[in-house]
């Protein structure tokens, strides 16, 4: 009962490889997202999604790697909500909520890149992670999405279960591979 989990820093790794790159300047400072509470969250989402869905394609540690850093994702979004001053009756609520979204955006970027669409992917980033706006950065940002799934793709999920992501680091290396 109150043995220490010894898969607690190598989610706490993933999740944090996760965290850096969805706070790398460059989207806020070259692709435009909005540097917000919801522009962070969604581009927090964004990779969390990415993640996830390599990691669902490996094996069974894998798998559960990937359940674990969403969970982790859920502790994370929970402790901010408390934080902000929500009530407890709030909370569940807000967190089902947090929850669809994470899962209604997934799904719609995952089904664009598999299906090569990149209208749609473009279409779901302008949605969610723009507020529907047209910004300059979206181009290069479906870029980036694009270069990231395939890079995801092209490594070793127990790599990437021990927190070790390799990422498009720039918007020229992310056009580049567009």
């Amino acid at each position: 009962m109150f043995r220490r989990n010894p898969q607690v820093p190598t989610i706490e790794a993933l999740y944090g490889a996760i965290v850096a790159q969805a706070r790398a300047p460059v989207f806020y400072r070259d692709y435009g997202v909005a540097d917000t509470v919801n522009g962070r969250l969604d581009l927090l989402m964004l990779h969390l999604g990415l993640v996830f869905e390599r990691l669902s394609h490996g094996d069974e540690a894998a798998r559960a790697a990937g359940q674990a850093v969403f969970d982790r994702f859920c502790q994370d979004m929970d402790d901010h909500l408390r934080q902000d001053g929500v009530s407890d009756l709030k909370v569940p609520k807000d967190m089902h909520r947090l929850g669809a979204a994470f899962f209604g955006r997934q799904r719609a970027y995952i089904s664009a890149l598999k299906a090569g669409d990149r209208d749609a992917l473009r279409a779901a980033l302008r949605r969610n992670v723009f507020a529907d706006e047209n910004r300059p950065g979206l181009e290069a940002l479906t870029a980036y999405v694009e270069a990231a799934a395939q890079a995801l793709e092209g490594q070793e999920t127990t790599a990437i279960a021990s927190g070790r992501i390799d990422w498009p680091n720039s918007v020229t290396q992310a056009e580049g591979q567009a």
